[in-house]
């Protein structure tokens, strides 16, 4: 890897404080545009927005979404800014406009497949109460996988139902939670104890150890595999439908915001679309005519 590669992926998370899934996504796109560089014989400190326009139009050919193209352009910018902090350069890919996102609606699950999820916890395995608690607290809370893995006992403020999580950009919030959550937390830590090995974190696999993000996702599967509704789940359906429910039952913006840990408003505002049954109830109560 290019020294300056290395420096700009330390850099992300020392400075920047990213994730480091953000920070890996960011160091893989520099990656392939410094290979594309080689193919092209052109050279990181020559490279002009001539040249970014060219190298926007190859992306195109690749046959990427334009979500990903507008990624790749936001991570070379950020790695040009890096390369020329103490000069003043212009950044080829300043003057390039972002192509724009395509609009989708979050998917969510309605109320009556939230609760064919909480019954189809597969009873018989002797770690169904852990399975249990992380449906439980992703669907309270609308919290990230990778916030859920990384609570500590610590974090967890039984008597006032309440959870610190570090967010993106190791921001901490307060988020609270339920009385169904409480009652499988309080359940689960009789587990714990008897299993978890020399650690602090709130979830744990079957060998004692922290429990991955990728351990909670096979969790997830499993669960909707005995369902039978979609072929599989994945943990920011929990999230989407989280926010989707509350503002469903009238739950203001600014407030899901906070418990989410958005930064800007408009990502919020992805999930002001309402289920059918809410549209319906609403026209029904309202319209003159209905």
């Amino acid at each position: 890897m290019d020294k300056r590669v290395e420096a700009f992926s330390r850099f992300l998370i020392n400075d920047k404080g990213f994730s480091a899934h953000t920070e890996k996504a960011y160091t893989q796109d520099v990656l392939h545009f410094v290979d594309y560089l080689s193919s092209q014989h052109l050279n990181l400190d020559s490279f002009a927005y001539r040249d970014a326009r060219g190298y926007l139009v190859y992306l195109y050919d690749q046959q990427l979404t334009r979500a990903s193209v507008s990624r790749k352009i936001s991570s070379l910018k950020t790695f040009y800014r890096f390369l020329q902090m103490d000069q003043e350069a212009v950044n080829p890919f300043d003057s390039l406009i972002h192509p724009k996102h395509e609009k989708y609606l979050p998917q969510f699950f309605y109320e009556e497949e939230m609760e064919r999820l909480f019954t189809e916890v597969n009873q018989g395995k002797p770690f169904h109460v852990r399975d249990q608690l992380i449906l439980e607290l992703l669907y309270a809370t609308g919290i990230r996988v990778s916030e859920l893995v990384n609570i500590k006992l610590e974090d967890i403020d039984e008597e006032m139902m309440l959870l610190k999580v570090l967010g993106k950009g190791s921001k901490e919030r307060i988020v609270p939670f339920g009385s169904f959550a409480v009652k499988s937390l309080r359940v689960y830590l009789l587990l714990r104890r008897q299993h978890a090995k020399d650690h602090d974190y709130l979830l744990i696999n079957q060998q004692g150890q922290p429990l991955t993000a990728r351990g909670v996702r096979y969790v997830l599967n499993e669960i909707i595999k005995r369902t039978g509704q979609v072929s599989h789940i994945h943990p920011h359906m929990l999230r989407h439908t989280f926010a989707t429910h509350l503002l469903n039952e009238g739950a203001d913006l600014r407030t899901v915001q906070d418990l989410l840990g958005h930064v800007n408003l408009s990502t919020t505002g992805r999930y002001t679309h309402v289920t059918k049954e809410h549209l319906r109830k609403t026209y029904l109560s309202a319209h003159p005519r209905a």
